[in-house]
């Protein structure tokens, strides 16, 4: 990998995960569509879920990060992430110029790991909503994004 940020040794984590205790809250949904990270690595406790519960989906307005469930995921290809995969083959363009976004969990990222930095350029454009079907949605930047369904 090209990339001059070091993967982690350890576990890698999933930046599409689901709204619960103990997972990392990556960032919050903007209007447009696109994801504002979060400057700093914020766990969530049982208060947070339940509060973001209220309404609709939090996955809807919020992206997570959690541990990599590898072959217990329904997104699990068997040697990878199909969500990356996918965002990836519908982008139109990954901006190699443009710094990659601000991100808590690069170091251990599964989407990193596999895909380095056309990851991240990606990446703000995933929408992980529990209650959607998979499904394409316009980007400015990079192309379609995928909302990531999530059983």
């Amino acid at each position: 990998m090209a990339d001059s940020i070091a993967v982690s040794q350890g576990p890698l984590t999933c930046p599409s995960s689901r709204c619960e205790p103990g997972a990392i809250l990556l960032g919050i949904v903007l209007p447009g569509g696109g994801v504002a990270y979060a400057a700093d690595r914020v766990v969530i406790d049982e208060e947070f879920v339940a509060i973001a519960k209220q309404g609709r989906s939090p996955e809807a307005r919020f992206r997570f990060s959690s541990p990599c469930a590898r072959g217990a995921c329904r997104q699990w290809t068997g040697s990878g992430c199909g969500v990356i995969d996918a965002v990836l083959s519908h982008a139109t363009a990954t901006p190699s110029d443009m710094p990659l976004p601000m991100c808590s969990i690069r170091p251990s990222c599964r989407w990193f790991a596999q895909s380095g930095a056309e990851a991240c350029a990606v990446c703000p454009y995933v929408i992980t909503d529990a209650g959607s079907p998979l499904n394409v949605a316009p980007t400015p930047e990079a192309g379609p994004a995928i909302h990531d369904e999530r059983s």
